[in-house]
C-alpha cells in the first residue's frame, strides 16, 4: 500500500509536468495542495511504530520538495511521529518550524497529551509562554487535558483563569476538558457552574456532568441533570442512557427504568451493547428476572459481557441452579468465561456441599489460564471458607503475590465464618502492619471476631478506630458494631451505637433485633418489630426470622401466628428461611403438631428447615422421630452440617439415650468431619451429668481442643447439684467465677450444693464472696401465655392480682406430688447459720 502511494506521489513530476509548474503560478498553488493532500494520506498510513522508516522517507521527501514549509504537512509530520512514539524525531521537525506562532507550539503539547506525557505537555505549554508565544484557543484543550491526566485541579482553575483574562471563550473542547477535570477530582459543584457558563453544549458536556453526579453519588441531581438535557436540543445518546439506567439500577428505581426503556426504543439504541446490558442490570437489580431474561435472549449472545450480567443477576437473587444453566450454555455457545464471569459465578456453589464443584472451577481457572486477578482470588478464597475448606483458601491468600483490602477482608471473613477468630485477627494485625488501610467491609468482618472472643476491650479499640476514620457512618459497620456489643453482653452499648446512626437500613434492624431477641429481651424485640415497620423499613427474612424467634423466647404464640399470618400474605410465603424460623417457634411454643405442618407444605427444603424440624423433635424428646428425620435428610441428598447434630444430639439428651449421643458425636467427627462446637461439648457434658457419669464428663470437658467456655462448665455444674458431687462442682465453680464472676446463678448453684450437703459455712463463704463482688442475685422468673396474655411470676412476688388462688392451688398440687414419692428440692434450704445472709 505504502508503494503504490509513493507512486501515485511521484506522478506530478514526470517531465511532461515540469514545464507547466515552471509557468503557471495558479498551477503551481493548486499543486502545492494536492501534494499536502496526498503527504496527508501517506502519513497516515505510517502513523504506527512499525511503519516508522517510511514515514522518515515521507519527511525526506517533504523536505526535498520544499513541503516542509506547508503548515498542514508539518502539523500531520509531527502527529506521525507521536503516533509513533518517536519523541526524538518530533522534537527535530519542532526545533526547525518558525517557532513565533502558536501553531508548532500547539503540535507538540497536543502530541504529548495524546501520549499521556502529560508532564511534558505542561512543560512546552509554559516554554511557549516563556518565549513570548501567546496561545490561542487551540492551545487550551490540550493544557487542560493534561491539567486532568495529572488530577492537578488547582493548575487546571490556573488555566482556565488565563483563557478567561486573554478574552477566550469557553468552547466545547476546553470546556469539556474542564468539566472532565473537575468531576474526577469531585469538584462537582466546579463542574456546574462551568458548565452553566457555557454558550454551547454538546452531548460530551452533558454526559461528562451526568457522570460526575453519578459518580458523586448526587442520584437526584444526575435524574435532574437527565431531563434537563432532555427538554434541550441536545439528543441523548447510548453513554447518556448507560449512565441514567446505572442510577435505576442502583437505586432500584423500576418504574423509572421502564420508562428509560421505552423511550431506549424510540431512540433505536435497544440493540446498543452497554445499554442493553445496563438494562439487564437494571431489571436484575430490580428483582425482575424474567424481564431481564427476555431481553438477554432478544440480544445477540456474542458478547462476554451480556453473559457476565446475567449471571451476575441471577445469583444476586439466589437463583443458584439458573446461573449453573446458564453457566454451562455459556461454555456451549463458544463464549470463553473471563475473570469477572468466574469471580460472579463462584458464589452459586458456595456451600459445604459444592466443595468438589469449586475445585473444579479453580481447576477450570488453571488449565485456561484465565487472569487471576485480585477479584478472582478473593472470590475463590470466599468460596472455599464458606466449603469449610480453611487450608485452600489459606494457600491462595499466602500465595498471593499481591494482597491487597479486598483479599485480606475475604481472608478475615472466611475465618470468622469457620470459628477461627484469633487467626481473623492475626490477619488483621498483619494487614495494618503492611500499611494496608480497612475499608468499612474489613471493619464489619473483624468485628464478630471480637465478639466471638468475648474480647470487648479489643472491640472498643476497633471502635475508636472506627469514629477516627470516619467509618461509622456505614450501615454494615454500625450492624457490625451493634452485634459485637450485644454479643459481649453489653445490649446497653449495642442500643447506643443503634441509636446514633444518622440512617439505618434493614441490616441495622436486623442486627438489633437479633441482639434483643438472643439476650434474653424477646419484648424489646417485638416492640422494635413493631417500630421497623412503622418506620417504613421493609422486613427481610432475617427480620421475620428474628421475631419469630422472639416470639418463642417469650413464649408468645399468639405474636407468632400473627406473624406467620403476615407471612403468608407477603412474598415470605416460598421463603425457606422464614418458613424454617416459623418450625422453631412453634415447637418452642410447644405446637409441634403445626410445626410439622409448615415443614411438611414447604416447597422446598435445605439444610436449615431439616435442621429446624429436627431440633423441634429434639426439644420435645421424640428421638425416635428425630433419628428418622435425620436419615430422611441424607436421603434427600443434603448433607448435615454442625447445627444438624446440635438437634440429634439434643434430642438424645432429651430422651436420655447416652450411647446414642456418643455415636453420633463421634459420627459427626469422624465420618463426617465436622469438629465439634462449645455447645456439642456441652451437650456430651448434659448427656452424661444426667446419667450421673459425671467423671466421664469431667474427661470429655478435659479432652476438648480448646478452652472450655461457662455454658460447658455451667453444665456440669447443674449435674453435680444433681447427684450431690461437690469436688467436681468446686472444680467448675473456679472456672465459672472467673469466666462470668457476676452471674449471680452460678454462685446460688454452688451454695445449694453446699447447703444439700449440709455444709452451712461453705453456703456462707459464697454468699460472702457474692458481696464482696457486688454479685447481686437476680430473682428467678417464669411465665405462661392465657387467652393471648402473657402472665409472669417472680419468686416470692404476690403481686399478681390471683396469688391467693393460685399458691393454694400450687399447695394442693405439692401435696398429691409427694404422694407419689416427689421430694421438692429447695432453692435454698434454710439453717439458722444461713438466716440474714
Amino acid at each position: 500500500m505504502y508503494r503504490r502511494m509513493l507512486c501515485s506521489f511521484y506522478r506530478p513530476f514526470t517531465p511532461q509536468n515540469s514545464k507547466s509548474i515552471h509557468t503557471n503560478a495558479n498551477y503551481f498553488l493548486n499543486l502545492e495542495a494536492a501534494l499536502a493532500t496526498q503527504f496527508d494520506t501517506m502519513l497516515q498510513a505510517c502513523s504506527d511504530h512499525s511503519f516508522i522508516q517510511q514515514g522518515r522517507q515521507v519527511h525526506s521527501h517533504a523536505i526535498c520538495t520544499g513541503l516542509i514549509e506547508n503548515s498542514l504537512v508539518a502539523a500531520k509530520l509531527l502527529g506521525m511521529y507521536f503516533h509513533c512514539a518517536s519523541v526524538v524525531d518530533a522534537k527535530n521537525v519542532f526545533y526547525q518550524l518558525d517557532l513565533k506562532y502558536s501553531f508548532p507550539w500547539n503540535c507538540m503539547i497536543r502530541g504529548f497529551s495524546i501520549m499521556g506525557r502529560f508532564e511534558f505537555a505542561l512543560l512546552f505549554y509554559f516554554k511557549m509562554l516563556a518565549a513570548g508565544v501567546s496561545p490561542d484557543k487551540y492551545t487550551f484543550p490540550s493544557v487542560i487535558k493534561a491539567c486532568g491526566g495529572l488530577n492537578n485541579v488547582r493548575l487546571g482553575k490556573a488555566v482556565h483563569d488565563s483563557m478567561q483574562f486573554m478574552g477566550f471563550e469557553v468552547d466545547i473542547y476546553a470546556g469539556s476538558s474542564l468539566l472532565q477535570l473537575y468531576v474526577n477530582n469531585g469538584c462537582i459543584h466546579d463542574a456546574r457552574r462551568l458548565f452553566d457558563k457555557m454558550s454551547h453544549k454538546d452531548c460530551v458536556s452533558w454526559n461528562v456532568l451526568l457522570h460526575g453526579y453519578v459518580k458523586k453519588g448526587e442520584l437526584s441531581n444526575a435524574v435532574g441533570i437527565f431531563m434537563e438535557m432532555r427538554s434541550s436540543e441536545i439528543k441523548a445518546n447510548a453513554v447518556t442512557f448507560s449512565c441514567i439506567l446505572s442510577v435505576c439500577a442502583s437505586e432500584a428505581m423500576i418504574s423509572f427504568g421502564t420508562q428509560l426503556h421505552a423511550l431506549v426504543v424510540a431512540y433505536g439504541l435497544e440493540s446498543h451493547f452497554s445499554v442493553a446490558n445496563t438494562l439487564i442490570a437494571v431489571y436484575s437489580k430490580c428483582h425482575c428476572l424474567s424481564d431481564a431474561r427476555t431481553l438477554f435472549d432478544m440480544m445477540p449472545r456474542t458478547d462476554l459481557v451480556r453473559w457476565n450480567g446475567m449471571i451476575s443477576g441471577y445469583i444476586q437473587n439466589g437463583f443458584m441452579s439458573e446461573a449453573s444453566h446458564l453457566f454451562k450454555e455459556m461454555i456451549s455457545a463458544g463464549v470463553k468465561p473471563d475473570s469477572i464471569t468466574l469471580a460472579s459465578f463462584l458464589p452459586s456453589v458456595a456451600q459445604p456441599a459444592n466443595l468438589k464443584q469449586a475445585k473444579e472451577i479453580h481447576g477450570y481457572i488453571i488449565r485456561h489460564c484465565v487472569p487471576f486477578d485480585v477479584y478472582l482470588k478473593s472470590a475463590l478464597t470466599d468460596v472455599y471458607s464458606k466449603c469449610r475448606s480453611v487450608e485452600m483458601a489459606r494457600n491462595i491468600f499466602n500465595q498471593s503475590t499481591r494482597t491487597d483490602v479486598v483479599m485480606c477482608t475475604a481472608m478475615v471473613s472466611g475465618l470468622v465464618l469457620n470459628g477461627m477468630n484469633t487467626d481473623a485477627l492475626e490477619i488483621f494485625r498483619w494487614m495494618l502492619r503492611e500499611k494496608l488501610r480497612p475499608n468499612t467491609l474489613t471493619m464489619a468482618s473483624v468485628l464478630p471476631a471480637c465478639a466471638g472472643l468475648a474480647a470487648l476491650k479489643l472491640g472498643k479499640e476497633l471502635h475508636g478506630n472506627i469514629l477516627k476514620h470516619g467509618l461509622d457512618k456505614s450501615f454494615h459497620v454500625g450492624s457490625a458494631l451493634t452485634g459485637m456489643y450485644a454479643k459481649s453482653g453489653r445490649l446497653d452499648l449495642a442500643h447506643q451505637v443503634f441509636q446514633r446512626l444518622s440512617e439505618r437500613d434493614a441490616i441495622c434492624w436486623n442486627s438489633m433485633l437479633t441482639s434483643y431477641s438472643q439476650n434474653g429481651k424477646p419484648e424489646e424485640a417485638i416492640d422494635l418489630f413493631r417500630q421497623m415497620g412503622m418506620g417504613g423499613v421493609k422486613y427481610d427474612c432475617v427480620s421475620i426470622s428474628a421475631a419469630l424467634s422472639a416470639s418463642a423466647n417469650l413464649p408468645a404464640l399468639h405474636y407468632g401466628k400473627e406473624i406467620h399470618g403476615f407471612i403468608t400474605k407477603s412474598e415470605f410465603s416460598s421463603d425457606i428461611f422464614a418458613e424454617s424460623a416459623l418450625i422453631d417457634m412453634y415447637a418452642k411454643c410447644g405446637n409441634l403438631v403445626l410445626a410439622r405442618r409448615v415443614f411438611d407444605l414447604m416447597e422446598e427444603k435445605n439444610e436449615v428447615s431439616w435442621n429446624s424440624i429436627i431440633s423441634a423433635y429434639g426439644y420435645h424428646g421424640r428421638l425416635k422421630d428425630s433419628l428418622v428425620l435425620f436419615r430422611d435428610m441424607l436421603d434427600n441428598g443434603i448433607l448435615p452440617d454442625h447445627v444438624t447434630f446440635l438437634g440429634v444430639l439434643s434430642a438424645c439428651v432429651h430422651a436420655g439415650q447416652v450411647d446414642d449421643g456418643m455415636l453420633y458425636f463421634r459420627c459427626m467427627t469422624e465420618e463426617y468431619g465436622i469438629p465439634a462446637w462449645s455447645e456439642h461439648y456441652a451437650l456430651m457434658v448434659d448427656l452424661l451429668g444426667r446419667a450421673g457419669r459425671l467423671h466421664e464428663a469431667f474427661e470429655t470437658i478435659k479432652s476438648m481442643p480448646f478452652s472450655p467456655g461457662s455454658g460447658v462448665w455451667g453444665t456440669l455444674l447443674g449435674a453435680c447439684r444433681v447427684h450431690g458431687n461437690i469436688q467436681l462442682a468446686e472444680e467448675a465453680s473456679r472456672h465459672l467465677f472467673d469466666l462470668e464472676p457476676h452471674n449471680s446463678g452460678y454462685y446460688m448453684l454452688l451454695a445449694n450444693i453446699y447447703a444439700d450437703a449440709g455444709q452451712w459455712e461453705n453456703v456462707r463463704k459464697v454468699r460472702n464472696l457474692m458481696n464482696e463482688r457486688g454479685v447481686q442475685k437476680i430473682p428467678g422468673y417464669s411465665w405462661i401465655e392465657v387467652n393471648n396474655k402473657t402472665h409472669v411470676f417472680v419468686a416470692a412476688d404476690r403481686s399478681h392480682p390471683q396469688s391467693a388462688k393460685l399458691h393454694s392451688l400450687l399447695n394442693i398440687l405439692l401435696l398429691e406430688l409427694r404422694k407419689e414419692g416427689y421430694n421438692p428440692q429447695f432453692y435454698l434450704p434454710m439453717h439458722p447459720q444461713t438466716k440474714g445472709i
